[in-house]
């Protein structure tokens, strides 16, 4: 077992199992928060041997747990448990336990929830179009809009919210907030979640815009064995998940964003002028200078807010040239590591991140 300490601050060939694949190495790694309950389960239906992988290891991300699941952890035989200081949220275990899978030589990535709300029995499902070469992410799809363990109210959500998805990013994403989900290694090697609530969504529209190809592909799951720990109400959940829609929205499509705003505005700017002006022609102007104030004022909005869509269509793509260089240097991260003779025995490793 290798256990790392942490403060933050794909693959494939194309015969899954047939002759002359390359050997695959999956992680699967469980986030988890006080799942001393559920994490045993968890572990149990995780399938250790895949048609066509040739090495499948567990990995657990401890995010600040004052139960025991570090030690259900390491008494269910997980090879890899990494352990950060304080609860940092999902989103940042995510990331974290990304990082470190490419470090240990993943070829694919798959994640599940340590509530044991999904089916380990489906692993293989989510791993196939990856190791086919069909696929850089693969969603586990739950069938939100008909699945009874979802009320009614969530089930409309889902639907809504997993449409909105598959419009801004153009890719197949019938569930988009599912937890259940596989990475090639090259689609990995991509992601960077900037936000603290959740990845689902961000790391979709990253994928979408980035020309990636996401299938869904149907999961088995289980009953709800608690409430979800990630947000208290509907509402909570629907607020935080319309700022990440728009945090990504004007991270990564800036100019389509900003720019039909300022167009908008623009155009509501110059009727009340076009008013005015009529008004002046027939020599009734005095009377409806509010008009000429009002137009004014949103053709200037309209202006600046086009000026900022050109230059935040610039900063995104310094972005993804600062991205791609990211990439770049995580390959190489991982190349160094993979070459490295692997460590005897338990390795305690003390890693702090900004």
């Amino acid at each position: 077992m290798t256990e790392t300490n942490v403060e933050l601050g794909g693959a494939g060939g194309s015969d899954f199992g047939g002759a002359g694949a390359r050997p695959l190495k999956l992680i699967v790694q469980v986030p988890c928060f006080n799942e001393e309950q559920t994490l045993p389960d968890v572990l149990a239906g995780i399938p250790r041997r895949i048609p066509g992988i040739a090495r499948v290891e567990i990995q657990v991300i401890d995010d600040g747990s004052s139960d025991a699941t570090v030690e259900v952890a390491r008494r269910h035989g997980v090879e890899h448990v990494l352990r950060q200081k304080g609860n940092k949220g999902l989103a940042r275990a995510f990331q974290l336990g990304v990082d470190n899978a490419l470090r240990l030589g993943a070829d694919i990535i798959v994640n599940t929830d340590g509530d044991h709300q999904y089916s380990g029995a489906s692993i293989p499902d989510l791993v196939r179009p990856i190791a086919e070469g069909r696929a850089d992410i693969v969603l586990g799809d739950r069938n939100p809009g008909a699945n009874r363990e979802f009320s009614a109210g969530k089930r409309f959500m889902q639907r809504m919210g997993s449409a909105m998805v598959r419009r801004l990013a153009g890719i197949d994403a019938r569930d988009a907030v599912t937890g259940f989900r596989a990475y090639s290694r090259e689609a990995a090697l991509k992601i960077n979640v900037m936000t603290r609530f959740s990845y689902t969504i961000e790391t979709l529209i990253h994928a979408g815009n980035h020309g990636m190809t996401v299938v869904s592909v149907p999961v088995k799951t289980n009953p709800a064995t608690r409430p979800s720990r990630l947000f208290r109400s509907s509402f909570q959940f629907v607020r935080k998940q319309v700022v990440t829609i728009l945090r990504s929205c004007f991270m990564y499509m800036p100019l389509s964003s900003f720019l039909w705003l300022g167009l908008v505005m623009i155009g509501l700017g110059l009727w009340p002028i076009l008013r005015f002006l009529r008004f002046y022609m027939l020599g009734d102007g005095d009377g409806h200078v509010q008009s000429l104030v009002l137009g004014s004022a949103f053709l200037l909005a309209g202006y600046f807010t086009v000026v900022i869509a050109f230059l935040s269509d610039t900063i995104a793509t310094n972005r993804r040239l600062a991205e791609a260089v990211l990439a770049r240097v995580r390959q190489l991260e991982t190349q160094v590591a993979e070459a490295l003779p692997p460590a005897a025995g338990p390795v305690d490793k003390d890693e702090t991140r900004g």
